[in-house]
């Protein structure tokens, strides 16, 4: 059985890290918006990746 797997390279981590951080600092509010979403997303993909 074959499984399908997301990859996102370090770099396109670290970018993503700092427009968040960026985002945080800047508007302090949206951090919950962030991890909301974050957790979200991890989780769908853990959902997609089990079948």
């Amino acid at each position: 059985m074959k499984t399908k797997s997301i990859s996102v390279s370090g770099v396109t981590m670290g970018i993503l890290a700092i427009v968040a951080g960026l985002l945080v600092v800047i508007w302090p509010e949206l951090v919950r918006w962030i991890i909301g979403l974050f957790l979200i997303a991890w989780g769908v993909l853990a959902i997609v990746n089990r079948k």
